[in-house]
């Protein structure tokens, strides 16, 4: 098999944004806060603005095939790592590893920390997530009781 290329999309990968993301929610839909059903017919004007908004988004290419996605979103102090997802052909080859060595290694250009939300029950993201070195620092103590449990973990650049 191949070695998926990475690609960082602007917004006009909107095309390849659309078609990989769309997979991720069909595919994985108790993984993310959006749902399918809230994108599928989303304009391009929608998903142009997602990926203005949300400033690094990074794509697996694989021959013709779009076989992961990430996001991260900068704030104040931290980055944000958003929306992996790696699919299924393609999980337990490191691709998982190297989408998030991608953010992890723009939050380090921006001199900031990358954090995360994932779901307790997702074991597999979490694994990944600690093979990359974020830390889990459990379940936020205002997360509402009412939504899935999510933990947050943090990966801090290493002093160089």
């Amino acid at each position: 098999m191949p070695t998926p290329e990475l690609v960082h999309l602007d917004a006009d990968g909107w095309r390849d944004f659309r078609d990989v993301r769309l997979a991720s929610l069909a595919d994985s839909p108790y993984a993310f806060g959006s749902r399918h059903a809230d994108w599928v017919d989303a304009t391009e004007e929608r998903w142009r603005a997602r990926l203005t908004d949300v400033p690094f988004t990074v794509v697996a290419r694989c021959g013709s095939g779009l076989v992961g996605v990430v996001s991260g979103v900068p704030s104040d102090d931290h980055v944000e790592l958003i929306s992996l997802w790696v699919a299924p052909a393609q999980r337990g080859t490191g691709l998982a590893g190297r989408l998030i060595a991608a953010v992890v290694a723009w939050a380090t250009a921006l001199g900031r920390d990358t954090l995360l939300m994932v779901r307790d029950d997702n074991v597999q993201a979490i694994r990944a997530y600690e093979r990359a070195g974020f830390a889990d620092l459990g379940v936020p103590p205002d997360r509402p009781a009412d939504e899935p449990r999510e933990r947050r973990m943090r990966h801090a650049p290493r002093a160089g």
